[in-house]
C-alpha cells in the first residue's frame, strides 16, 4: 500500500494569492466541529477575529468578511497587490496563534531574475510583528538572502568609525605609559624601546565588522547551494563576495545575545542600523520568512504594485539607453506635469504624475503602470465587474 501523507489537525493559517477571493470555512478554521452549536459560535468568532486583526490585515492590503451561506459561516479574504505573511490574534487566546499568507500569482523562480535585473531596488521587507507560527519551506532561502545583503550593504555604507581605547606596545611613549609594565617587564629584558601604553584611537567597529563577515559568510554558504535556481543568485554571490571583501581583514565575531541587544539600544542611529542588526540576528539564529511550514517565521510584506512599477522603470530604461531617450521616473517626482482648465473652474485637479515618461527627439511615451489582472478577470465576467 503506497504511503498517504498525514494531514495536519490544526489549520493555522489563511492561504491566497493576490488579486483574489478565497472562503475558508469558519466552523473547519475554528475547530468548531465538535461544539453544541457550531455555526453561532463561529460566526460570533469570526466577527472577533476580524475586528481584532483590522491593523496587521491592512498592512497587506486584504480584507476579511464574514459570509454565511444557509449552511456554513464562512471567512471570505480578499486581497490585494501586496504579498507577505503577518501573525493574527486568536479571538480565544488573544495571542498571535493564526496567521495570513498572500503569495505571489507568479513563482518565485520568475520574480528572482525580475529582482536581479531591476538591481534588488525592491525586496520583501519584514514587518515589526510577533513571529509567525509558521516558516515557509516553499519560498526560496535566496528571497531572504536578499534581504540580508541589501541591508548590510547599507549598512557598511553607513558604518562610522569610533574611538576605542587601545593597548600596544610602541617605540615611544604614546598616550598613558603602563610605566609598572615597563620596569617590571620591558626593562629587565632591555627592551627599552618596547613601551607599553594605552592610547584612544579612531578605528573601525572591529566586533561589528566581524559579525557581519560571519553573517555574509554564512549567506553565501546557503547560496552556493542555490545555484542551479538561476543566473540572479550568480548576482547575489557576487553582491556578498563585493561586501565580504571590505571586512575580509576583520576576524569572525559571533555577537551574543546580550551584545546584540545593546547595539540595538545605542543612541543617535537610524533605521539602516536596526535593520542591518536584525538581518545579523536572523543569520545568527536561523531564521525563514513566515509561511505554511513547521517553523516560526519573520513576518514580511512586498508592494506588488511597486515591484510591477520598477519592472517597467527597468525595461523603459534599457529602451531609452538603446534610443538615446531621457526617461523621468515618478517615484522621484520628475514626471509631475501641470493641468490647466479653460475655463479654470472646469476641473480641480491641477497635475499629472505618471510613474514614467520617455523623451526622444521625435516622440514622448507616457507610462502609468498597473499591477491587476483585468484580463483574467474579462474571461470570467464583465469589464464593469473587473476590480
Amino acid at each position: 500500500m503506497p504511503l498517504v501523507a498525514l494531514r495536519r489537525s490544526e489549520e493555522v493559517c489563511l492561504e491566497a494569492t493576490d488579486h483574489s477571493v478565497m472562503r475558508r470555512s469558519a466552523v473547519q478554521f475554528f475547530q468548531l466541529r465538535n461544539a453544541r452549536d457550531p455555526q453561532v459560535q463561529a460566526a460570533r468568532l469570526a466577527e472577533q477575529f476580524v475586528a481584532q486583526n483590522h491593523v496587521p490585515l491592512s498592512l497587506l492590503n486584504v480584507n476579511i468578511e464574514r459570509d454565511y451561506d444557509g449552511r456554513d459561516v464562512f471567512l471570505s479574504v480578499t486581497t490585494g497587490s501586496s504579498i507577505g505573511a503577518v501573525p493574527l490574534i486568536s479571538p480565544t487566546s488573544a495571542r498571535p496563534d493564526y496567521g495570513l499568507i498572500v503569495q505571489p500569482r507568479f513563482p518565485w523562480a520568475g520574480i528572482g531574475p525580475m529582482l536581479a535585473e531591476m538591481g534588488w531596488r525592491i525586496v520583501p521587507a519584514p514587518l515589526r510583528l510577533p513571529l509567525l507560527k509558521r516558516s515557509e519551506r516553499r519560498i526560496p532561502p535566496w528571497v531572504i538572502s536578499c534581504m540580508v545583503l541589501v541591508r548590510l550593504r547599507a549598512l557598511l555604507a553607513r558604518l562610522d568609525r569610533r574611538f576605542e581605547l587601545v593597548q600596544e606596545t610602541c617605540g615611544a611613549p604614546r598616550g598613558s605609559v603602563q610605566w609598572e609594565e615597563y620596569a617590571t617587564r620591558q626593562v629587565p629584558r632591555a627592551r627599552l624601546l618596547e613601551v607599553p601604553c594605552r592610547y584612544p584611537d579612531l578605528r573601525d567597529d572591529r566586533q561589528l565588522k566581524g559579525a557581519i563577515r560571519l553573517t555574509l559568510e554564512r549567506q553565501l554558504r546557503s547560496l552556493e547551494t542555490q545555484r542551479e535556481q538561476g543566473a540572479f543568485v550568480h548576482r547575489l554571490i557576487l553582491l556578498g563576495e563585493q561586501l565580504l571583501s571590505e571586512v575580509r581583514a576583520i576576524p569572525i565575531y559571533a555577537p551574543a545575545r546580550p551584545v546584540i541587544e545593546g547595539w540595538l539600544r545605542s543612541p543617535l542611529h537610524g533605521d539602516i542600523w536596526f535593520d542591518g542588526l536584525q538581518a545579523i540576528e536572523w543569520t545568527l539564529d536561523q531564521r525563514g520568512l513566515a509561511g505554511i511550514s513547521d517553523l516560526e517565521g519573520i513576518p514580511w510584506s512586498m508592494s506588488m504594485d511597486q515591484f510591477f512599477e520598477a519592472w517597467v522603470e527597468t525595461i523603459l530604461r534599457s529602451v531609452a539607453t538603446h534610443i538615446g531617450g531621457r526617461l523621468k521616473v515618478g517615484r522621484i517626482r520628475e514626471t509631475t506635469a501641470p493641468l490647466i482648465w479653460e475655463p479654470p473652474y472646469l476641473g480641480s485637479q491641477k497635475s499629472l504624475a505618471p510613474d514614467l515618461w520617455l523623451e526622444w527627439a521625435t516622440c514622448t511615451l507616457i507610462v502609468d503602470a498597473k499591477y491587476k489582472r483585468h484580463w483574467e478577470e474579462l474571461q470570467q465576467g464583465a469589464w464593469s465587474s473587473a476590480a
